[in-house]
């Protein structure tokens, strides 16, 4: 199957317009909902906030568009760059729910980008790799917090955007045999 990387290249793309709350992640990673008493799993009702990635660079993500089935993927450069335009263009509650609705009442309050194996982002039990992009959300919204998160419907975080430059990654004869098995064993 191929593999397009979305970048962004110039300024008039904005990449992530928002983050949305959903059951199954694209990136195939879960955030964490924070608790006083256990930090990596359980849930809080005082703190109410969750910990998660938003992106993983070089992380095929299963796509389905006008050509077809595809991959899509990151690179850190441009995981780091959307990151960045999401706070600068102060996007921060832009969140919706499974791509659907726009929530309010949530909110990013800490952004970063993994840049060691010491990272904040292990505190919290997320094993992820150098350059992914983690959020942390305080949720003040009730209906959000308990009937989504508290009771286990979302599971994770997907961006939405649009990017509009894309390149096609040249894969190995290799990589496309590998890819294609890991397709009929996930079938």
């Amino acid at each position: 199957m191929r593999i397009v990387e979305f970048v962004i290249e110039d300024e008039e793309v904005n990449g992530v317009d928002a983050i949305s709350f959903v059951e199954h992640p694209a990136i195939e990673s879960n955030f964490i909902a924070l608790s006083k008493e256990k930090v990596n799993f359980a849930k809080d009702e005082e703190r109410r906030m969750i910990v998660g990635a938003a992106l993983i660079p070089d992380k095929p993500i299963p796509r389905n568009g006008k050509e077809g089935e595809y991959y899509a993927l990151f690179s850190k450069k441009t995981v780091s760059r959307c990151a960045h335009r999401y706070i600068k263009n102060s996007l921060q509650s832009e969140t919706t729910l499974e791509h659907e609705e726009k929530i309010n009442g949530v909110t990013v309050v800490e952004s970063w980008i993994k840049e060691s194996d010491n990272d904040k982002s292990v505190h919290f039990g997320l094993d992820l790799p150098i350059g992914s992009w983690v959020v942390m959300y305080k949720i003040d919204n009730d209906d959000i917090w308990n009937d989504e998160v508290k009771a286990g419907k979302v599971l994770g975080l997907s961006i939405e955007g649009f990017f509009k430059d894309k390149k096609e990654v040249k894969q190995s004869k290799e990589e496309r045999v590998l890819s294609e098995l890991a397709k009929i064993i996930s079938n």
